[in-house]
């Protein structure tokens, strides 16, 4: 089992332990370092001008208002915090600070990490034990983060592992991971309700009958899982998701306020 669908490294896992907590700052960044973190983040590299100003700031405030805790030994460096800002600030450039109140940490591990919990894959079966995972998002506690993940994803144009994590916590702003986060008032619940629900068991089926799909196949462990690499291909392969999924596509346009494809023209 892997979450957010990134390969696991059996060699390299850290267990959990504790870790040293660097105090939170007010960061102001400089021109070589945003370049840096831009370099990361294809998505933030089209924004026009204006809107990159504003992700610029939205993510000055981000580094103001969370904490960043390195483990077994790795240092979370003006690098390392910028760039998991300016991501985590991408899904939010038109919604604004708020949508992430609720949490405060974010836990950086070098590499995967181990934990012990109970999951339903997408077939219906409940597995327990030890996952190796690259990514958490925990309900009203910290967003856990793999950094060897968070760099390879540059390799892997259509994976985002913070921008994944982060929709799991818009997704439980309003009660349990369940793929419904709260939907603007223009919004129709029952609308998002049938178009995510269909497009997840069109996935599932898929799945079952062997064929190959072009979302990542972790999408289809649950509603919550479908929406947050849904979220994270609509930032990166927005052409995919349009092509393939182009009800639930509309629909993540209208939450995240945002039409990546416009920015993004990549073939699916």
């Amino acid at each position: 089992p892997r979450e957010n669908g990134a390969e696991s490294t059996p060699n390299r896992i850290i267990p959990v332990m504790t870790w040293t907590l660097f105090s939170r700052q007010r960061e102001s960044i400089g021109a070589a370092l945003w370049s840096q973190a831009l370099a990361c983040s294809a998505y933030a590299r089209a924004l026009d001008p204006a809107d990159g100003k504003r992700l610029r700031d939205l993510v000055e405030r981000f580094l103001a208002v969370k904490s960043f805790d390195g483990v077994a030994g790795f240092e979370t460096t003006p690098y390392v915090r910028t760039v998991i800002a300016l991501k985590a600030c991408v899904p939010i450039l038109n919604l604004g600070i708020d949508y992430y109140s609720g949490w405060t940490d974010i836990v950086v591990y070098p590499t995967d990490f181990r934990v012990e919990e109970e999951y339903t894959d997408h077939v219906g079966v409940v597995h327990r034990g030890t996952r190796d995972l690259c990514g958490q998002s925990l309900s009203r506690g910290p967003m856990v983060l793999s950094w060897d993940t968070i760099a390879g994803d540059r390799r892997a144009p259509d994976r985002d592992v913070v921008i994944h994590e982060c929709a799991h916590k818009l997704d439980i702003l309003n009660g349990a991971a369940n793929g419904f986060p709260p939907l603007h008032r223009d919004m129709s619940a029952s609308r998002w309700s049938q178009t995510f629900r269909e497009a997840y068991d069109r996935l599932v089926d898929a799945l079952r009958a062997g064929a190959e799909t072009t979302l990542d196949p972790y999408a289809a462990t649950t509603p919550a899982e479908f929406f947050a690499v849904i979220s994270e291909t609509f930032f990166t392969r927005p052409a995919m998701v349009y092509r393939d999924f182009r009800p639930a596509y509309v629909e993540l346009v209208d939450f995240y306020r945002q039409n990546p494809i416009a920015l993004l023209r990549t073939p699916a």
